[in-house]
C-alpha cells in the first residue's frame, strides 16, 4: 500500500469515517443494501460483523491505544468533526490522522482500506506500520 502523506509529527488520533449515516434510516438502509449487494463500505466490513462490532476489532483498538498511544474514533458521514470532513472531501470511507501539533491529514483512502481484506488484524498492522514510520 502506498502512504498518502509522510507524517513527521507523532500521530495521536485517527478518525475513521464510514460510508453510511448515523441515523436509524441510514443504518437500516446501509444494512439492507449491504445484504443484497448494492451498498458497500470497506471500513464497515473491517470493524463490524452482521449485527455488531467485531471482537477482533475491539482487541485491535485496545492495542493501538495501550501500546502505541494512538486513539481511534469512528464516525459516520453525518456526524464526523468538521476538520475531518474537510480532509475527506466526500471520499468515503477514509481514515484521517491528527498529529501532536493538531494538524489533520488523509491517512488511508477507501482503496487502501479495501486492501486489508475485511481483516481487523491486517488493517491494524497497516496502521501500525504507518504510524511507526
Amino acid at each position: 500500500m502506498s502512504e498518502i502523506q509522510n507524517h513527521p509529527a507523532k500521530i495521536t488520533t485517527l478518525y475513521g469515517v464510514y460510508d453510511a449515516d448515523a441515523t436509524i434510516l441510514g443504518e437500516l438502509s446501509y444494512w439492507l443494501g449491504a445484504r443484497i449487494g448494492v451498498r458497500h463500505c470497506s471500513l464497515c466490513d473491517i470493524t463490524h460483523s452482521l449485527f455488531k462490532q467485531k471482537a477482533a476489532w475491539q482487541d485491535c483498538l485496545k492495542e493501538l491505544q495501550e501500546i502505541h498511544g494512538v486513539k481511534f474514533h469512528a464516525y459516520h458521514r453525518n456526524d464526523q468533526p468538521a476538520q475531518v470532513r474537510k480532509v475527506i472531501a466526500g471520499n468515503y470511507p477514509a481514515v484521517v490522522a491528527q498529529d501532536e501539533s493538531g494538524q489533520f491529514s488523509l491517512f488511508m483512502t477507501d482503496a487502501e482500506i479495501s486492501q486489508c481484506d475485511n481483516s481487523p488484524e491486517q488493517f491494524m498492522a497497516e496502521i501500525i506500520g504507518r504510524i511507526q514510520k
